[in-house]
């Protein structure tokens, strides 16, 4: 009865450990500080001088004493064995089974380190601390220096810690990279913050220097159509200037008179199409681009996503579509849709293509990995000239304005 007793308060005494080293464990995010106690608490609950956790090194192939309870100075932080059954512990691993020695003398197929000798180890329980992954993380061991016949009790005691132990490492370890991403968020925060700020001034000095620029340049192209003779030549400062205009007037769309995450779309969508109409137009004016739009406030990179998409689309058409100098049309156009979402389609009614995957000359994949950057969608038809309908997700304040 007695014997009994003993067996139950140590049962008691055992779980209140773990338990105990559980709450420990999910607080801590020190890896190490929760190794070293986890070695402590194995040695004091199953009434032996020493224990160690070993991880597995997968690049040596060995184990090292990450953390230790009763060593001398030096033997934490070495390497205790190669992970093979030259080992108790190397045994434990690769079999994935619990390893027990009662008696070391006995055992003369093992290669242990000099260290055992000098602390005298006679017998050690070995068990497998498993990882995140298909390997296990390590093996966890306590170690005696009196000979000592372990029962099932203890090798369920220790097998049952390592798998208490494992989670707690595994939740250190996110615990520890989710702190440590706090602090380098805040620091990025902190320095966007500065960026931003030095940004906006900066970005207010290039606009009027921009602006200042594009409008000196518009001058000497005024200047140089003035001493210019020729019809020829004349033709193509006037194209160089208008393009230069159009430039000038998108660029002032685009930034406006104050820095803003977001601009209306559909007035710039317009800005554009004049923009490539201008650049596009063929001499005889064969091709005809319309354009036509709701007005949607959206994000400046979406907008830039769709800018690139229009640009890629339409430039396409006028490249591809009317082979031969052939006269047709082209037409851009953005409405809203119910819900929170709007549809711009780009269309034109030319020779058309067969839509594969792999044909790069019409943009497919870029227009759908531009598409697909703000969770938007891209389908196309060809059958009777050529018609894009891309899905655009927008905020719904955006609809409401």
């Amino acid at each position: 009865m007695n014997e009994n007793a003993t067996h139950v308060r140590k049962l008691l005494r055992q779980q209140a450990a773990v338990a105990h080293f559980g709450s420990f464990a999910l607080r801590e995010s020190d890896v190490p500080k929760v190794l070293t106690e986890a070695a402590r608490v194995c040695a004091e609950c199953l009434s032996v001088p020493f224990s160690k956790v070993c991880r597995y090194r997968t690049a040596e192939n060995d184990l090292l004493i990450e953390a230790g309870h009763g060593w001398h100075a030096g033997v934490i932080g070495n390497v205790v064995s190669r992970a093979d059954e030259t080992s108790p512990q190397g045994r434990a691993f690769i079999t994935g089974q619990p390893s027990i020695c009662n008696d070391l003398r006995k055992d003369n197929d093992f290669k242990l380190p000099a260290f055992y000798a000098e602390h005298g180890i006679v017998s050690t329980i070995d068990v497998v601390i498993n990882g995140s992954d298909d390997r296990p993380y390590g093996v966890l061991e306590i170690d005696n220096d009196r000979q000592h016949d372990y029962d099932q009790h203890d090798v369920d005691f220790l097998t049952g810690f390592a798998n208490v132990l494992a989670e707690a490492v595994a939740t250190s370890a996110r615990t520890g990279v989710l702190q440590d991403t706090i602090e380098r968020m805040k620091v990025l925060v902190a320095e966007k913050d500065r960026l931003l700020e030095q940004k906006k001034v900066l970005a207010e000095e290039l606009q009027h220097r921009v602006r200042n620029n594009l409008q000196l340049v518009y001058g000497m192209l005024s200047k140089q159509l003035d001493d210019t003779p020729d019809r020829a030549g004349q033709r193509g400062i006037r194209a160089i200037s208008r393009r230069v205009s159009t430039l000038a007037q998108v660029y002032d769309h685009l930034l406006g008179t104050e820095m803003t995450r977001t601009t209306d779309f559909g007035s710039y969508v317009k800005s554009l199409c004049l923009n490539l109409a201008d650049i596009q137009a063929a001499p005889d004016g064969g091709v005809k681009l319309t354009c036509d739009s709701d007005a949607i406030v959206l994000d400046l990179d979406v907008v830039t996503a769709l800018g690139i998409v229009v640009a890629e689309v339409v430039t396409n058409s006028y490249d591809h579509a009317f082979p031969g100098g052939k006269s047709g049309s082209i037409t851009v156009s953005v409405r809203r849709s119910d819900g929170d979402a709007a549809t711009m389609t780009i269309s034109d009614d030319g020779t058309g293509f067969r839509a594969r995957a792999e044909n790069k000359r019409h943009g497919l994949g870029l227009v759908r990995r531009l598409v697909e950057q703000f969770r938007g969608s891209a389908i196309v038809a060809s059958d009777h000239g050529t018609v894009w309908t891309i899905k655009i997700p927008v905020p719904k304040v955006a609809l409401a304005s």
